[in-house]
């Protein structure tokens, strides 16, 4: 990161600042201790935060591809070991797995924002869905409920991730490419459909739920 301009490392050092003050409050919030597989976790939005710069770089000057595509390589293997980790050592968590959530929706962002550039504008939804569906859920409460465990929203997102870095790479044909992004958007949309659906089908529930007071068991 030494060759960054100052828009590199700008960027690279608020994604940091951000990430570290982020995760300190949620430790707070979640009252968790950090266990091996959140430094996993903490290593690859690091790295999102290294392709963040290299992305910021890339709007003034020629773009250090390679090293982009090699960090954004390491944090999607990483993120095949936290979960087994975490399970291994018996240290699955709330915190980890919303932490877990907003580094794939990091690196996503970060990704579509460079493949958008020779891709298309419309790359930018892939990455901007997860966000989207946060912002509804600020204004929705029936929105906020926990969503069940759902093993293909891992399997979508891990594709996703995949299908930007190789978009990112270059090494396939531009009808090739597009054709693929454009599946990872339509399979995307069709998983946070479900979760909407599922959301909206149990905002009874949420409504009725009886709200405790601080205190009360």
């Amino acid at each position: 990161m030494l060759g960054l301009s100052a828009a590199g490392w700008l960027v690279g050092l608020a994604c940091l600042a951000v990430l570290y003050v982020s995760v300190t409050r949620g430790l707070s919030s979640y009252r968790h201790t950090p266990g091996p597989a959140d430094l996993v976790t903490l290593v690859r939005a690091t790295l999102t935060c290294g392709v963040a710069a290299l992305v910021a770089d890339s709007f003034v000057g020629d773009a250090a591809q390679a090293a982009l595509v090699a960090l954004a390589v390491v944090a999607l293997a990483l993120d095949a070991v936290d979960g087994p980790i975490a399970r291994l050592t018996g240290t699955t968590s709330a915190f980890g797995g919303k932490f877990d959530g907003e580094a794939d929706a990091f690196l996503m962002l970060v990704l579509s924002v460079y493949v958008a550039g020779t891709v298309g504008v419309w790359v930018l939804a892939i990455g901007l869905l997860r966000y989207a569906f946060g912002a509804a859920a600020l204004v929705l409460p029936w929105m906020r409920e926990r969503l069940p465990y759902r093993y293909w929203r891992k399997v979508v997102t891990a594709v996703a991730g995949i299908a930007l870095a190789v978009a990112a790479a270059g090494v396939a044909p531009t009808w090739l490419t597009t054709g693929a992004l454009l599946l990872v958007l339509a399979t995307l949309v069709e998983s946070f459909g479900r979760d909407v659906r599922w959301l909206w089908r149990h905002r009874t529930e949420v409504a009725e739920a009886p709200v405790l007071l601080v205190g009360e068991p």
